[in-house]
């Protein structure tokens, strides 16, 4: 994974995620964006682990907002890494992370 903002500060570092972290993921995060109303939601992308990844969805003029972090000792509130990324449209969205679940399901 790599954060790029305007070429200033770049943060690389690798994630290991297996094919059920990801299809449990991608799976959450489709059942709160096909909910009716949109509302902020949270999820783990590697719940349970000692530096779980959190992705923090905030709704934004028909799309969601997203804050991620990265916590190095579980929730223990200090953050490694944390990433602002622009609205994106929710039918767009939804439509990405159908993609991203459909290609892991097996």
């Amino acid at each position: 994974m790599t954060a790029d903002w305007c070429s200033w500060l770049r943060a690389d570092f690798t994630a290991y995620l297996t094919i059920g972290e990801i299809e449990d993921f991608a799976a959450r995060v489709l059942s709160h964006l096909r909910a009716p109303s949109s509302r902020r939601f949270s999820a783990a992308v590697t719940p349970g682990r000692n530096n779980p990844l959190t992705l923090k969805a905030e709704p934004v003029q028909g799309g969601h907002a997203f804050f991620v972090s990265l916590t190095p000792n579980g929730d223990d509130g200090a953050c490694h890494l944390q990433m602002e990324i622009d609205p994106i449209d929710a039918t767009e969205l939804r439509e990405m992370f159908d993609a991203l679940h459909a290609s892991v399901v097996l």
